[in-house]
C-alpha cells in the first residue's frame, strides 16, 4: 500500500528557468536541473509539459521526457530550451533520480506568469539570472 512506502524527501535539488542571452529583439531561456547536494544524483529523468488557458482556449503542450543521466554534486544539467510564449501556462517538471539504491521524485510547477522580472534571482551553481524552484 502507498502508506507502506518510505517518504523519500527531495532536498537541495532545484529546477531553474535561466535567461541565457538577451538582445532587444529576443531573450533565450533554458531550463536546468541544479544539484545543490554534496553528493551526485544518478539516473536522472525529467518529464515536462505545459497546460492552461491562452486567449481563452485550453492549451496543452507535448509531454517531453528527458534522460539526463548522472549529475555531480554542486553541478547542473540542461533539461530543455523554453519559449517565452509558454510562460503564461503552467509549466510542470516531474523529476526522478537515485541516490544509491533509493529513488526520489518530485513535481516542480512554475505557475502562469511566475517567470517574470520581479522573481528573477542569480541562480546558484549556474551563476546566471533566472527563476528557481527548490
Amino acid at each position: 500500500m502507498k502508506k507502506d512506502l518510505p517518504e523519500n524527501i527531495v532536498e537541495d535539488v532545484a529546477i531553474a528557468v535561466v535567461l541565457e542571452k538577451e538582445s532587444p529583439e529576443v531573450k533565450d531561456w533554458n531550463v536546468y536541473l541544479v544539484n545543490l547536494k554534496n553528493e551526485p544524483i544518478e539516473t536522472v529523468l525529467v518529464s515536462s509539459r505545459g497546460y492552461g488557458l491562452k486567449d481563452g482556449k485550453e492549451v496543452k503542450t507535448s509531454t517531453l521526457r528527458h534522460s539526463i543521466g548522472n549529475v555531480d554534486s554542486r553541478e547542473y544539467a540542461l533539461i530543455e530550451a523554453i519559449d517565452e510564449q509558454v510562460f503564461g501556462l503552467t509549466n510542470e517538471y516531474w523529476l526522478s533520480y537515485y541516490i544509491g539504491e533509493t529513488i526520489y521524485d518530485k513535481k516542480f510547477i512554475f505557475l502562469p506568469e511566475s517567470i517574470v522580472e520581479s522573481n528573477i534571482i542569480r541562480i546558484p551553481v549556474v551563476n546566471k539570472p533566472g527563476v528557481m524552484i527548490k
